[in-house]
């Protein structure tokens, strides 16, 4: 009999640590919600169960104290600490309550690590000592003392976390699916895919093609390839595929290499999101939805049945398949916290509700948050620019207006053409862009 995969003993990562805002922060993993915060008396971040033990009220719609530092529920003013001791009740008549009832009123803490520039949980918080001994699912190549560096991205997709697996150990959809992004269709080749080791905890899989690239996938979030270039020279992606809820997944995406440094500082982390990284997962996403949705309707182990695969470009999706079959029953751990999915869920086929980036990503990311407010300021700028330039122009007598406000009206013009630009064609990138694959 197999032994049964414990989703919630590992470590995942929430999210990168550039792009957490100073208030509280909610995420969810694994239908568990998550708020994450930073003591102002802490370098690290804090990560509590969402619920403020007084009334259940989500503490990620409370505030950091200026006087304390601690967390406080913004319905009642009660006052966390980094460790989740309850350390102020506004309406208690005697100080006694809040000494003397520490462990009844504290909220659920759990272990938190800073690693590769992002943030760790535990979900299991009564396995702390467990959590200690268990080191974090790090890539090799994430590593700035062997010469490597990334950047980093996080989207909320809408398909579940066994289809975004399945995708990622995919390389053969690439220059189909996002033909002109990353990949041409017409230069599509057989991919030979050998798996070198299947376990419970490691699945290792190789590509012997050109330079010989390596996949990697350490349950039940790293998902890993690494392309090598000649003796030194290394590129790879390090995706973390996180769970959130029935139907529903987040990427945390590396992209790392050990080459062309002044090139990855030069250029912005928010243009390559808004011009690659979210084309690629707008190109997946319909089409991952939809074959989810038919798969659900037969049961997930029927994939056996449904999926033709006879190519040896889809070895790794079989890998992943069995994997899944056998050591987690073809199915997540929703009922344990209270979630009972349902098997044949309706369909939402609203192209602006899936492939929304600014719900997904940009509220997300601090760069692209930070770019887009930049875009509106210019914006108002470049408009006011043009109606004081044209106010200006109708001031200046008519003896002079051909020599100064010909250069004025000019600039003017040239402003608008700007604003055009970023209000018609940079500006909706960071909320909904349509993927048409028949126009590609």
């Amino acid at each position: 009999m197999s032994s049964e995969f414990n989703f919630f003993q590992h470590w995942y990562p929430l999210t990168p640590l550039e792009d957490l805002d100073t208030r509280p922060t909610p995420v969810t993993i694994l239908g568990i919600r998550l708020v994450i915060w930073k003591p102002k008396s802490s370098d690290t971040y804090s990560c509590f169960l969402d619920k403020c033990p007084h009334r259940l009220a989500p503490l990620s719609e409370g505030r950091i104290d200026e006087k304390t530092g601690n967390l406080m529920c913004s319905y009642h003013g009660w006052q966390f600490d980094e460790q989740g001791t309850c350390t102020h009740i506004p309406q208690a008549d005697n100080t006694d309550i809040v000494s003397k009832n520490k462990d009844n009123f504290c909220v659920t803490a759990l272990p938190v690590r800073q690693a590769t520039d992002l943030l760790w949980v535990w979900l299991d918080a009564n396995s702390r000592e467990l959590a200690e001994k268990t080191p974090l699912p790090l890539s090799p190549y994430a590593d700035t003392s062997k010469g490597f560096f990334w950047s980093s991205m996080v989207r909320d997709l809408e398909y579940d976390w066994q289809t975004l697996i399945e995708n990622v150990a995919d390389p053969s959809h690439v220059p189909f699916a996002h033909h002109g992004v990353q990949g041409n269709r017409d230069k599509a080749v057989p991919i030979p895919i050998k798996i070198d080791t299947s376990t419970q905890d490691l699945i290792i899989a190789s590509i012997e093609r050109g330079f010989r690239t390596t996949i990697t996938f350490e349950p039940p979030c790293r998902l890993e390839y690494m392309v090598p270039f000649g003796n030194e020279k290394q590129l790879g992606l390090v995706t973390y595929c996180i769970p959130v809820t029935p139907g529903k997944s987040r990427i945390v995406a590396l992209f790392v290499r050990n080459f062309a440094k002044t090139l990855h500082n030069f250029t912005p982390r928010w243009w390559n999101h808004v011009t690659e990284r979210n084309q690629v997962l707008d190109g997946d996403m319909v089409l991952l939805l939809l074959q989810e949705y038919y798969l659900q309707q037969q049961g997930l182990k029927a994939w056996k049945n449904l999926y033709k695969m006879p190519t040896s470009a889809d070895r790794l999706v079989i890998e992943f398949r069995n994997w899944f079959d056998k050591y987690c029953q073809a199915k997540l751990p929703w009922e344990q916290v209270g979630i009972h999915p349902l098997q044949h869920a309706n369909l939402d086929y609203n192209r602006e509700a899936i492939l929304n980036r600014y719900k997904q990503h940009t509220q997300h990311c601090s760069s692209c948050r930070g770019a887009l407010k930049n875009i509106q300021r210019l914006q108002i700028f470049l408009l006011a620019y043009f109606a004081i330039s044209v106010s200006i122009v109708a001031l200046i007598p008519d003896s002079q207006r051909l020599l100064f406000g010909l250069p004025i009206i000019i600039s003017a013009l040239l402003g608008l053409g700007v604003y055009a630009g970023l209000k018609l064609w940079l500006e909706p990138k960071f909320y909904f862009v349509d993927y048409i694959h028949a126009h590609r």
